[in-house]
């Protein structure tokens, strides 16, 4: 027996040894504490876009809520609304306790606020997986003023382990860290002309959908597959993706 717990604590510091010196490994944690030590937030940016619509009577909707303290609560915006079916928290503070998809659903037969309303920013932080996001997006669009926004977090993974799929498997270098592949459903509606795109470098990636402002080209980079390697390669172009400064500086503040 002791001999037995003797190896099993050998085999474990050897493991433990190959993920210690192992250079990938330690890449990917760097790029881990590096993305978050950025600055600044979601919310920040978000607030940044309600304070350049300049309105009183401001709408805001958020999909994805878990923790209220995170971002809903300190975003900026006269009426503000918020959807979570509250898997991930035990204290589902949220105005509607559903997923997103009846939301919309009950959105659209007037049995949650008015079908004729229209939200000047919409932010999606619902669940990370691209053909969700997908609907996320096209939904929200029918609930988006003309000039607004729609905001999307998690755009912008730094390895494949943080663009996982299952957010459980968390026995990888990104660890913890999840964006999920929110970043697929991003760069395929950037190829859509009528609408412009945006991601900052910052929060793990703020991607912003919009007609009101001239953000730049659409996505060209032919990554038929959304493989990463490729998304990797051309992340800047694939995303559009920019620093803070060169945003705000797009929105004139």
């Amino acid at each position: 027996m002791m001999i037995n717990k003797i190896t099993e604590i050998r085999d474990n510091i050897h493991i433990g040894k190959l993920y210690k010196y192992n250079e990938y490994y330690n890449h990917v944690n760097e790029l881990n504490i590096n993305e978050i030590t950025k600055r600044p937030y979601r919310f920040d940016i978000i607030n940044n876009l309600l304070t350049y619509l300049n309105k009183e009577d401001s709408y805001y909707l958020e999909i994805g809520v878990r923790n209220p303290n995170d971002n809903f609560n300190k975003i900026i915006a006269k009426n503000k609304f918020s959807v979570d079916p509250g898997i991930e928290f035990e204290n589902n503070s949220v105005d509607f306790k559903v997923t997103s998809d009846e939301f919309f659903s009950g959105l659209k037969n007037n049995e949650f606020l008015n079908s004729e309303i229209k939200f000047d920013v919409i932010f999606i932080d619902g669940l990370h997986l691209a053909n969700q996001v997908k609907k996320d997006i096209e939904n929200s669009l029918n609930y988006l003023n003309p000039n607004g926004f729609i905001v999307l977090h998690d755009c912008n993974p730094p390895s494949e382990y943080h663009a996982r799929e299952d957010f459980y498997n968390d026995l990888t270098p990104a660890k913890k860290s999840w964006n999920g592949t929110t970043w697929k459903a991003f760069i395929e509606f950037r190829k859509k002309d009528e609408f412009s795109s945006i991601c900052v470098d910052t929060d793990w990636g703020v991607g912003i959908i919009t007609k009101a402002i001239d953000f730049g080209n659409p996505n060209v980079i032919d990554n038929e597959f959304y493989e990463y390697k490729i998304f990797n390669e051309f992340r800047k172009e694939s995303l559009n993706l920019v620093q803070y400064e060169d945003f705000i500086n797009k929105l004139g503040l």
